[in-house]
């Protein structure tokens, strides 16, 4: 990259290199194991203007146009959104709530029962059957700024635009933020929630970065994405979803709002941890090394013991650990997997099986590698039968730990 995607400073610090991955949801299935998969350069760079986390976007051109991942398969994600549709509900006030990868439904659906007026936008066609069993309108497209106008002519302004952990996925925002600037009512606003570089840094979480997820965002970089185009971050909550995210609210700069102590709170935050400076981007690329020495020996203890290790969960953080770690079936006897769309299927990259929960209690594994990490009390909840037969739950991150 010549430069960040966010501020436009040049020359993003490349501290990460890992190899060539394939799209994180690109499975395989059976009959195309032998196949080779298309792999794209997944090299984490740092902008040290901002704090932007990115990698190059790589993707296919409409690769979206058929997804995998559906935020309902997680009960802990009913209740997030409960929560906040209940926040956007407010803000819109009755009007227009337009929802841009609004996925199957599932938070526009929380906002319909709250009597709000509602539009999903998202490329995803398979997806939309899913929506409309919630009472949602979708226009299937990908958001830019023709397709702003489009909707700006058939259905008017939009008092609330929001993006839950989509926005990382846009790798010209610049185009996105001339779309929001259409649509978006004047005295309406944008709210993101995404995944937070912060506490990527602090966690380890290099796997939320991948082929699709091309930003991972600091909250000094979004402020400097709105300014470009006229807005104004006025408010952030801090929120758990994802291992740790941000609700980010901007409005029109002629608004005159001021930005709330939460901002200022987490601006410091981000200056105090070092996302300027080039050492604290390094030292991250040492731990996560670390990790995959640590992690790799002690499957391979486990195994010279005689211990049989499932995966759970097939998610894409999952297939970046994987995949770079060059953890494959060798070690990992299969995954299992909530959505039944991924039933059946090998994972990208290491191409291992991948079948459905109950293929736990037919196969006994002794330990469960525990991909879907940022689900793991409702994991662990759900699987108390496992555990209390002895099971135990192997953690990767922030660092390799054996539960209970």
């Amino acid at each position: 990259m010549d430069k960040c995607r966010c501020c436009n400073a040049p020359s993003p610090h490349v501290f990460l290199p890992m190899g060539a991955h394939p799209p994180a949801n690109m499975f395989v299935p059976p009959a195309d194991a032998a196949k080779p998969q298309p792999a794209f350069s997944l090299d984490m760079a740092a902008c040290l203007d901002c704090g932007l986390i990115q990698i190059e976007d790589q993707i296919p051109a409409d690769f979206f146009r058929h997804y995998l991942y559906v935020p309902s398969g997680a009960q802990t994600m009913h209740g997030h959104f409960e929560q906040t549709a209940q926040v956007l509900t407010k803000l819109a006030d009755g009007g227009l709530i337009v929802d841009i990868g609004c996925n199957d439904g599932l938070l526009l659906g929380a906002c319909i029962r709250l009597g709000a007026k509602t539009l999903g936008v998202d490329p995803a066609a398979n997806l939309v059957p899913l929506a409309k069993e919630r009472g949602v309108e979708v226009h299937v497209a990908y958001f830019n700024p023709e397709t702003a106008r489009e909707l700006l002519a058939a259905r008017g302004p939009a008092k609330v635009i929001v993006t839950t952990n989509t926005f990382n996925h846009i790798g010209d925002l610049d185009s996105f933020m001339q779309g929001v600037a259409i649509l978006l009512a004047a005295d309406g606003s944008f709210v993101i929630e995404v995944p937070q570089a912060l506490e990527l840094l602090k966690r380890n979480r290099f796997d939320n970065i991948y082929q699709e997820h091309v930003s991972e965002f600091s909250l000094l970089s979004l402020k400097r994405l709105g300014e470009r185009f006229g807005f104004r971050l006025v408010h952030v909550d801090p929120i758990a979803v994802h291992g740790g995210s941000m609700r980010v609210q901007l409005q029109r700069e002629s608004l005159g709002s001021f930005p709330s102590e939460s901002v200022l709170e987490l601006l410091d935050a981000e200056e105090a941890y070092g996302i300027h400076d080039r050492v604290t981007y390094d030292a991250f690329a040492a731990r996560i090394e670390a990790v995959r020495r640590q992690l790799i020996d002690k499957i391979d203890a486990l195994r010279s013991e005689g211990k049989k290790i499932a995966g759970y969960g097939a998610p894409a953080k999952g297939n970046t650990l994987l995949n770079y770690f060059g953890i494959g079936p060798d070690r990992i006897d299969f995954l299992v997997d909530k959505n039944p769309l991924k039933h059946g299927l090998l994972s990208p990259g290491m191409k291992i099986p991948i079948r459905g929960v109950e293929a736990i209690e037919a196969e006994k594994p002794d330990v469960l590698l525990v991909l879907a990490w940022n689900f793991f009390d409702e994991i662990r909840s759900q699987q108390a039968g496992f555990e209390q037969g002895g099971g135990k739950f192997l953690m990767p991150l922030p660092e390799p730990a054996l539960l209970p």
